[in-house]
């Protein structure tokens, strides 16, 4: 019964679905994403080599010295090019995801898993934040461990924590980029997709490098609370709020 309520599912995961708990899910999502996450990780980690050499660039050709008081003087970060990056990863992935569930009506195969829906739209959305943190760390650790060498404790946590802010950002955009594509009608869809970009755009009001600093901690929070709003859109696809 289990495997005929899902046949994406290869049957040994269905038999063992209720065992597994959100493995068969994940899973599922990973085969679905998987050429996706690995371009993304591939141009993620291009935009921070680039960035990266940049900084090298600057070391070779003038000295750590002269770049630590441009640093300084200028409050230069020399990783701008990375700024859009994590946003639009984390928007495509969301693409990439779950438009197929609205556009093929996998969703409604999805829902009729013997598991909470709520439950179900969470392990996918848990399977999207895990697979971007593990990306947006491993930039992090690159980024790091360059820097380590050139840049001081400081200075380093300088370049760092600006970065962040922008790929925090590339969480929420997945997330609200889940929200627009499990909306049931285009014409929410058209407001949930205003009302994200309105949302995104706080997160570039300013280009001061470590400008959000004091609010990164409930930045942090408002974005995980963001997984609340794909859980609405599924809900009123439960419900029938459907196009005609």
């Amino acid at each position: 019964m289990e495997q005929s309520l899902h046949p994406l599912l290869p049957d040994c995961i269905g038999t063992s679905f209720r065992g597994l708990g959100r493995l068969p899910i994940f899973y599922k999502e990973w085969l679905k994403t998987r050429w996706y996450c690995l371009a993304a990780l591939a141009v993620t980690w291009g935009f921070t080599g680039y960035c990266l050499l940049r900084i090298g660039r600057v070391v070779r050709l003038m000295g750590a010295e002269h770049l630590w008081l441009v640093m300084l003087e200028r409050d230069a970060i020399f990783i701008e090019p990375l700024i859009f990056v994590p946003l639009i990863a984390g928007a495509l992935l969301a693409l990439v995801q779950f438009a197929p569930e609205m556009l093929q009506s996998r969703l409604k195969l999805t829902l009729h898993l013997p598991c909470s829906h709520t439950r179900m739209v969470a392990a996918m959305l848990g399977y999207g934040l895990l697979v971007l943190a593990g990306c947006f760390a491993s930039c992090f650790a690159l980024m790091g461990g360059y820097l380590h060498g050139i840049l001081p404790a400081e200075l380093r946590a300088h370049v760092l924590l600006t970065a962040l802010t922008w790929h925090v950002a590339g969480l929420a955009a997945y997330l609200l980029g889940a929200w627009v594509c499990l909306e049931p009608t285009w014409k929410r869809r058209a407001v949930n997709l205003l009302v994200s970009a309105c949302l995104l755009r706080v997160f570039f009001l300013s280009t001061v490098p470590e400008a959000y600093n004091p609010f990164l901690p409930l930045l942090v929070v408002c974005t995980l609370s963001l997984a609340v709003l794909p859980q609405l859109s599924v809900w009123r696809f439960k419900a029938g709020k459907q196009d005609s």
